[in-house]
């Protein structure tokens, strides 16, 4: 298998990638394979008059695997495989993006036959920008003469063409592909490509530390617990920071406690030289220490990490770890995740007597949460169209929500006074407490311990 840039040129690079290096996407590889097998068994196909697909559009988030899936279906096919990106076919010049169409539809059919091949496959990742819906940019027709040459060249692609051409396209905005280019005998099969459950998680840490010394106290399911929504780039990027802190210490082997580093840099960035004032790194602590302790009494162990070290945009974080993949939400959910929300500036106002700006974030988060439970029906309102509920009534709704939450938080912490001040200094003695650190705390006082 050969792949060939279709704007580079040149000699072609051949990407060793199969369907076993890619994890995480067991379904999607299922159903790509069973689509890829009407190219394989050609001459079945012919025998039952079945008509050969014409295109898969792959379709989820970023750094899902899309390419990888495409590459490795090229290796699977035994196709040559040419590659552009959708930004390729796109000038200001009338025409120049349909001659672009034309010609890498010429280039799959020569460097297959250049190979001796019987197959090809076209790979155009970000189709959204050549295949977006046609009329909305009324000033300048280059857009749409682009995709209508792609459908006509889609239609040309016939059965007993001496190269079977097939067409891969990866988007993560299929709301904006033209509907003449998602209708069956163009592209024939969606193949969703999602975000990794905890298995498939797992299975890709195994994938991208397989290379790396790992330490015996290294626990990947404990890892792939606490990243609840990372993509296959994120655990990859995950790993590969590991091993750099790994190095920076001089380590022949990467610790779990890297590991447990890398996710806060993954998501929230690399630390920052800038330290706060002491009396701001007190109200950092005291709001970061109110979300862990509710937290902690909703859902036990749910806290993983609490710091006031500044990464990114945050002065301080609590980061949690998620029980299990949770997909569909009650309204107890939502409502303990709307409190833990604002657990940070109920304790600021609590142990200093005023609020700060560094709860505005959790503030919008909080109301979105309050407004997903008004709009799944249930709210006091019931089952209502969220387009024709009033603003007012809306907000009326929200606040009540939200007040609601507020006071449950302030009483619980006003039980709570005494140990919260424990974790405050504790926090910004050290800096950084685990969760279990944080859990001791709580059970000494309770007489637990």
């Amino acid at each position: 298998m050969v792949a060939r840039s279709f704007a580079g040129g040149g000699s072609g690079v051949k990407p060793d990638v199969t369907f076993e290096d890619i994890g995480g996407q067991a379904t999607a590889i299922k159903e790509l394979k069973e689509a890829l097998e009407f190219i394989k068994n050609q001459s079945d196909i012919q025998k039952l008059g079945i008509r050969p697909l014409k295109g898969i559009l792959l379709t989820g988030p970023p750094g899902t695997g899309k390419t990888l899936l495409a590459k490795a279906a090229a290796g699977y096919t035994d196709a040559a495989f040419v590659t552009a990106s959708g930004s390729e076919f796109i000038e200001m010049y009338a025409g120049v993006g349909a001659q672009r169409v034309r010609k890498i539809f010429q280039v799959a059919r020569e460097t297959s036959l250049r190979m001796g091949k019987n197959n090809s496959i076209i790979f155009i990742d970000e189709i959204e920008i050549l295949g977006g819906k046609r009329g909305q940019i009324t000033s300048h027709l280059e857009y749409d003469q682009t995709l209508n040459e792609l459908l006509v060249q889609m239609d040309g692609l016939k059965v007993d063409d001496r190269v079977r051409v097939l067409l891969i396209a990866a988007t993560n905005r299929v709301d904006m592909l033209d509907p003449a280019l998602l209708r069956p005998g163009r592209f024939d099969r969606q193949v969703k490509v999602e975000l990794p459950d905890r298995e498939g998680r797992l299975e890709i840490l195994k994938l991208h530390t397989r290379n790396k010394p790992l330490a015996g106290d290294v626990n990947l399911d404990a890892i792939a617990r606490e990243t609840f929504g990372f993509s296959g780039a994120h655990l990859e990027s995950l790993a590969n920071e590991a091993a750099i802190l790994a190095m920076r210490e001089k380590l022949r082997q990467v610790h779990h406690r890297h590991f447990h580093e890398a996710v806060d840099k993954v998501m929230m960035g690399d630390r920052l030289d800038r330290q706060p004032a002491p009396a701001e790194l007190k109200r950092v602590a005291i709001h970061e220490a109110g979300h862990a302790f509710v937290s902690e009494h909703l859902r036990r162990g749910s806290v993983s990490t609490l710091t006031i070290t500044p990464r990114g945009q945050a002065l301080g974080y609590m980061r949690q770890t998620p029980e299990d993949d949770t997909y569909l939400y009650t309204r107890d959910y939502l409502e303990n995740q709307v409190a833990v929300m604002l657990a940070g500036a109920v304790a600021e106002e609590m142990m200093l007597g005023g609020r700060s700006t560094g709860a505005g974030n959790d503030y919008l988060q909080a109301t979105k949460t309050a407004d997903q439970i008004i709009n799944c029906g249930m709210s006091d309102l019931g089952v209502i169209d969220p387009e024709m509920l009033p603003r007012s009534l809306r907000y009326r709704t929200q606040k009540k929500i939200l007040l609601a939450q507020e006071q449950r938080v302030r009483d619980f912490l006003e039980m709570k006074k005494k140990e919260l001040g424990r974790v405050v200094d504790l926090l910004l003695e050290q800096e950084k407490i685990s969760g279990h650190q944080l859990r001791s705390i709580l059970d000494q006082e309770t007489g637990c311990a």
